[in-house]
């Protein structure tokens, strides 16, 4: 009796199930015998792609991901993954410039602000009020909040649309830029842009992103507050394990960093964790890390108890969260904790950050593993801690 050859859906299907299950040379091998059956398929192209993203071979990436775009030149998610692999591979321009294709994507285009009129495109700002809509989250915010002080520089009124929950962190920035909530009326400007054009309205390449050494500010009176809280006892070392319950492949377990840098002789881990993730300070042994109380950041306005306790800490160590942008933007030294295959604005290699002076980039070298990050990470702190 002959066995049925397997048809393109049935591999295209079978390399479905070993990327679910992260096992993906096996599913590159489903994509790419499938591909052989149906050649001009868009889907197993744009699929051959995100494996080779997986597998960390991103110069193949974006050649499939070109590739897809040849048979499906209007396919936007092609065009926004492309991007985000040019950002990590440190070709700034060029992925900023294909990035503009968020805007019709699924979950973008449907942000009416995107069709406002009179749309920036790098006309003389001198006098002229920018009106900067924001995008995705609040660490994108913090992080092209930057861009926000160039446009001054250049002459704009600054009108800076925001979360009201961010005001009091993002006014730090200049007392000259206007800040309304994100769900505000329109202002009236005479240009509009989304903050994530605004690298590329800048001229932006990887030699002059403007990264600033420090551009938001603690509230004086908080810091004081909360150096009395922690003291000057230890090598004080903040920490953050978890971003959203989304984020959990960015998110490290709590007591692995306890283990490998809490038992360090002088080193206080005190928690600068908020919502996701508490949970897990109930399965260490006591005082294993350090709480700072109710009172921490218990308010509407987001971050400013913890942007003030981190110019306490004399470390911030972080997973990739929000937390790492708020950390960058004060110049607090700070090392985040990124998988195997991290997000595009830390880039492919190395420990130094080009948004961010002062963090520093430690990387999965083996994929879910974060024993050996933290074995790395206790060298410097031992030292630190030596010295302290």
């Amino acid at each position: 009796m002959q066995v049925a050859s397997k048809t393109a859906s049935d591999l295209h299907r079978e390399g479905d199930e070993h990327t679910q299950a992260g096992r993906f040379e096996e599913a590159l091998k489903s994509f790419q015998s499938a591909l052989a059956l149906d050649p001009l398929s868009a889907p197993l192209r744009f699929n051959i792609a995100t494996t080779l993203h997986a597998l960390k071979r991103f110069k193949e990436t974006v050649a499939w991901y070109d590739k897809t775009l040849e048979v499906a030149p209007g396919l936007a998610m092609a065009h926004h993954n492309k991007a985000t692999t040019l950002l990590l591979l440190g070709q700034i321009a060029e992925g900023f410039r294909e990035y503009e294709w968020r805007k019709v994507c699924p979950g973008w285009a449907d942000d009416a602000r995107y069709a406002l009129e009179r749309p920036w495109r790098g006309e003389d700002l001198s006098g002229k009020t920018l009106f900067i809509f924001p995008e995705l989250f609040q660490g994108d915010l913090i992080q092209f909040g930057r861009y926000a002080l160039l446009a001054e520089r250049a002459g704009a009124r600054v009108i800076l649309g925001a979360p009201a929950a961010m005001h009091a962190l993002l006014a730090t920035m200049s007392p000259t830029i206007t800040l309304i909530a994100d769900d505000a009326p329109t202002p009236d400007y005479d240009f509009q842009c989304g903050h994530m054009s605004l690298p590329t309205l800048f001229g932006t390449t990887l030699k002059t992103i403007p990264s600033f050494r420090q551009y938001l500010q603690a509230d004086p009176e908080r810091v004081a507050r909360w150096k009395r809280r922690i003291g000057d006892e230890g090598l004080k070392v903040g920490i953050a394990w978890q971003g959203s319950v989304r984020a959990n492949l960015r998110s490290f377990p709590l007591a692995l960093a306890a283990e490998r840098l809490g038992r360090i002789p002088g080193v206080r881990l005190i928690s600068l964790q908020k919502h996701a993730g508490l949970d897990q300070l109930g399965a260490l042994a006591p005082g294993a890390v350090e709480t700072l109380g109710e009172d921490f950041d218990p308010g509407p306005d987001a971050f400013v108890d913890t942007a003030a306790a981190m110019t306490c800490c004399n470390l911030f160590i972080t997973a990739d969260t929000s937390g790492v942008h708020v950390a960058g933007a004060l110049g607090a030294p700070t090392s985040v904790v990124v998988p195997y295959v991290g997000d595009w604005r830390w880039l492919e290699r190395g420990m130094d950050c080009p948004w961010y002076p002062s963090v520093k980039v430690h990387r999965q070298r083996v994929r879910d593993d974060w024993t050996s990050v933290f074995d790395d990470l206790a060298k410097p702190i031992r030292k630190l801690a030596s010295r302290t």
